[in-house]
């Protein structure tokens, strides 16, 4: 029987570095957040969660509570600590969390295969669904959380998004995780890993997911541009910056022409927590007060209100504007 170890597994003496799964659903009532797991206390997912700490793990939405059965994006964990409100219910506290737009099916591998070597095995597809069953936290190889990362950015260097929404690779590269087969093991795994942590890859993605949100228009003054190669010329802005600790998910960001971005990053504008636009006018020059005489209106928010900003992100940067003041 195989022993789980902080980071690895120990195979009769031979240990090998694994990834994890954490399974999430709609509206589970769980904690979750950008940057924290929440589950139930039991030595098997306890476990799971200590093996993967300092590691990476993909999240699954499971096809149950309307998920999209599908793997949705990856985080690093960074630790695990009991929750203080109900004892039999712990944290693994995540980093650097990567969206994937649009999600990994979950048998979308080679053939219509599982990703996941575990499930592959299972003779009967029909059983997959039991076999998961009381497993919402599991580990997996580093070579099947290759593939998996692979798939998810796929989107991010496709030629016409990086065209869009670069620098997320250089000039004339083509996409840096291609060749799966040629690059089994450990340096295809390295390079995968650098990927989820490339401040230009994540901007990249970021700025494709915020622009797509907001159909390429500024939330405040309402401009729509894009460029002969279909470039957008608005800009994705953090709500609560990458500096503070601020995730790249849509929920944080906010798609702004350039000046008004530049204020907004500047704490010269910002939000209320209804989403109306605030203005501190005896610090703006004159010239561009007239970029904001919609002062106290509403911005313009994406149609999917799941992509709207969060409150608690938007009371961040508000207070910021406050004490700027």
């Amino acid at each position: 029987m195989d022993r789980q170890i902080h980071g690895a597994v120990d195979r009769g003496g031979a240990y090998q570095v694994v990834k994890g799964v954490f399974d999430t659903k709609p509206g589970s009532g769980y904690d979750d957040s950008a940057d924290r797991y929440h589950f139930p206390a039991r030595r098997n997912y306890l476990d799971v969660a200590h093996a993967v700490v300092g590691d990476w793990i993909v999240y699954r939405e499971p096809q149950r509570n309307g998920g999209r059965r599908a793997y949705i994006g990856a985080a690093r964990v960074t630790s695990v600590e009991p929750d203080a409100q109900q004892p039999d219910h712990a944290y693994a506290h995540t980093a650097d969390y990567f969206p994937f737009d649009p999600p990994v099916p979950f048998a979308g591998g080679p053939n219509g295969s599982y990703w996941e070597t575990q499930l592959r095995a299972v003779e009967n597809p029909a059983r997959v669904g039991q076999v998961l069953q009381g497993r919402s936290m599991r580990l997996i190889s580093e070579e099947d959380f290759a593939a998996i990362i692979s798939r998810g950015l796929g989107e991010t260097f496709s030629i016409d998004n990086v065209a869009r929404y670069g620098p997320g690779v250089t000039e004339n590269q083509t996409h840096p995780l291609s060749g799966y087969s040629e690059l089994p093991g450990e340096d295809f795994v390295r390079r995968i890993e650098r990927s989820l942590t490339n401040r230009k890859i994540r901007d990249a993605n970021f700025r494709r997911l915020v622009c797509q949100a907001y159909g390429h228009t500024c939330a405040v003054t309402g401009l729509h541009i894009l460029d002969e190669s279909g470039r957008s010329e608005v800009q994705a802005a953090h709500i609560w910056s990458v500096e503070q600790g601020g995730p790249d998910v849509v929920q944080n960001g906010i798609a702004l022409s350039g000046t008004v971005h530049w204020l907004f990053d500047r704490h010269l504008i910002s939000l209320t927590e209804d989403y109306r636009l605030v203005v501190a006018r005896d610090r703006i020059p004159a010239e561009l007060l007239s970029l904001f005489e919609r002062q106290m209106a509403r911005i313009r928010l994406p149609k999917d209100r799941n992509f709207w900003p969060n409150p608690k992100y938007v009371l961040r940067h508000l207070e910021a504007f406050r004490a700027a003041r």
